[in-house]
């Protein structure tokens, strides 16, 4: 029998949690309430790559932070990675995601991703008042809700808040601005909740194609914000008491590790760890 260990915090949910739910149940289980390991992403880890050098980025003084200086911090923030996730070595290996790739030019794609940075903003002229901030607020009869916000920035003279999300993909079309924008307007929610402070501005700025989303919430678009998670939250107990975890195939089923795991495909889930539901999301 697996044994399963306390977590070290309370369970929460997340924006990409909360994603995975309204993307597929199953998945949501599978890496919330199983977390059965999934090989490396060559996407997901260019993303921490990139998102690691633009954080560090900051640590220099307002005139040295440079293209030059961001690219230096690449195999810097490379060997890093590699040491805090091994899994990331078989990316490279027979069969990995991006084995025909190679490390060279896959170490390539980031820099011109770090590049594309400079062109929509001037880190010169910017002092963030925080840098992968890990937020979190309790709903009244609800869930905990938890993040890490890229970058907040405050404006000096009035404290407005800024949020800022960076993305190594390509800006989504106009139909699908309003999914991309939950994950910020999440963030806005726990803000607002904690700080008792509306953000000014949401931003997610798209490397991919050198795009900047920007979108002004007001307390009525939080709010709507929160009947949303309430209501992933409510659909989610209604899972997990009636173990009823469906799969929602979708065209996100050709990039999903969980496929031979899948009813929709053949396969048959694992039995859910006894106590994993309790310890991983709190329901009882």
């Amino acid at each position: 029998m697996t044994v399963i260990a306390p977590p070290s915090r309370p369970p929460a949910l997340s924006p990409s949690r909360a994603s995975d739910f309204m993307q597929c149940p199953l998945l949501f289980r599978l890496r919330t309430v199983d977390r059965i390991p999934e090989p490396a992403s060559s996407a997901a880890t260019r993303g921490t790559l990139v998102h690691s050098v633009l954080e560090r980025l900051y640590d220099a003084p307002a005139g040295e932070r440079t293209p030059a200086a961001a690219q230096e911090l690449l195999p810097v923030e490379w060997e890093r990675l590699q040491e805090s996730d091994p899994r990331v070595k078989e990316l490279f290996a027979p069969g990995g995601d991006a084995e025909s790739e190679g490390v060279d030019n896959w170490l390539d794609g980031a820099g011109r991703l770090v590049s594309t940075y400079f062109t929509l903003e001037d880190p010169n002229r910017l002092e963030p008042a925080e840098r992968e901030l890990r937020v979190e607020t309790q709903l009244e009869d609800g869930p905990l809700l938890r993040g890490i916000v890229d970058r907040l920035d405050v404006k000096q003279d009035d404290g407005a808040l800024r949020v800022v999300d960076y993305k190594t993909g390509r800006s989504p079309s106009p139909r699908f601005e309003g999914k991309v924008l939950f994950q910020l307007r999440f963030y806005g929610l726990v803000l607002w909740r904690e700080r008792g402070v509306v953000p000014k501005m949401l931003q997610l700025v798209y490397l991919g194609d050198g795009q900047v989303l920007r979108a002004q919430p007001s307390a009525e678009q939080l709010e709507g914000a929160e009947r949303k998670v309430r209501w992933i939250w409510s659909e989610i107990e209604k899972a997990a008491r009636g173990e009823t975890w469906e799969p929602r195939p979708s065209k996100l089923c050709d990039w999903c590790s969980h496929r031979s795991l899948c009813p929709a495909f053949g396969g048959t889930p694992p039995p859910i760890p006894e106590g994993a539901v309790q310890l991983r999301l709190g329901i009882v």
